[in-house]
């Protein structure tokens, strides 16, 4: 265990408990956004408005049904990112999605639930996704093809090579890496190098928690927190566009 977590385990016991009952609760910052360079472009305005209203009037039957005990995660929301990353799909219509961190499946099946035909879902991961003992994958959700998992490390500037081409088809990458600032931080490095002719969306997950703090605040591309609409450890909307920002101006690099 890191000496990072030790501490914030430290804090939580002893030093900054919740001031409230809940189920699970994390240590996290506020920061101002005045001195905050990236700002949200309007186009991630438009289309999170849009993702939130449809995330309303989607459910999720299929998938929740895969979880075998409560809380039904997929039927949570706002506080669980599934219906939004539904949402997202609906109002974007992409052809390629990518997953960053497989784990459970349940990202992955929240969204094939609305790909339209044709559309395809590619899921990283180091680990295969029967290694996972509380998986909720099945062996039938990779028989169409609409799933594909690829086992590889992507902080891994060669292996990022050989993937490239692929991620510079995509329309939307989901990050949900481990959050231990390593892979992020390489991962981000990596995708800076790559030019992403298609200029799509990144959804972040937990942006909220300690260790992703510096992560979020550090991309300086348009951007949105959309936390209150998603997944309670934090989500947030990257557009990963050819744009650099100046102050709280965006100007074409």
């Amino acid at each position: 265990m890191s000496l990072s977590r030790n501490l914030r385990k430290l804090a939580k016991s002893t030093i900054l408990k919740a001031p409230f009952e809940c189920r699970h609760y994390e240590l996290s910052l506020i920061s101002s956004m005045d001195d905050e360079p990236a700002v949200p472009s309007q186009r991630l305005i438009d289309v999170s408005m849009k993702a939130v209203q449809a995330a309303g009037g989607i459910q999720l039957p299929e998938v929740s049904a895969r979880v075998q005990n409560p809380p039904y995660w997929p039927d949570v929301w706002p506080g669980e990112h599934y219906r939004l990353l539904a949402g997202l799909i609906d109002i974007m219509q992409p052809k390629l999605v990518v997953e960053i961190g497989t784990y459970t499946g349940l990202s992955a099946l929240a969204m094939a639930a609305r790909l339209k035909s044709g559309a395809k879902l590619v899921t990283y991961d180091i680990l295969p996704w029967r290694t996972i003992g509380h998986t909720h994958l099945r062996e039938e959700d990779f028989s169409t093809g609409i799933i594909e998992q690829r086992i590889c490390d992507l902080a891994d500037p060669k292996v990022f090579a050989e993937q490239e081409s692929l991620l510079q088809q995509a329309d939307l990458i989901f990050v949900d890496g481990p959050k231990n600032v390593t892979f992020e931080e390489q991962f981000l490095k990596n995708l800076s190098r790559s030019r992403l002719p298609k200029q799509p969306l990144l959804v972040f997950d937990d942006i909220r928690l300690w260790n992703m703090l510096h992560i979020w605040r550090a991309i300086n591309r348009p951007k949105l927190d959309l936390t209150s609409f998603g997944h309670w450890s934090g989500t947030g909307l990257v557009e990963w566009t050819e744009m650099a920002q100046t102050g709280r101006v965006a100007k074409a690099a």
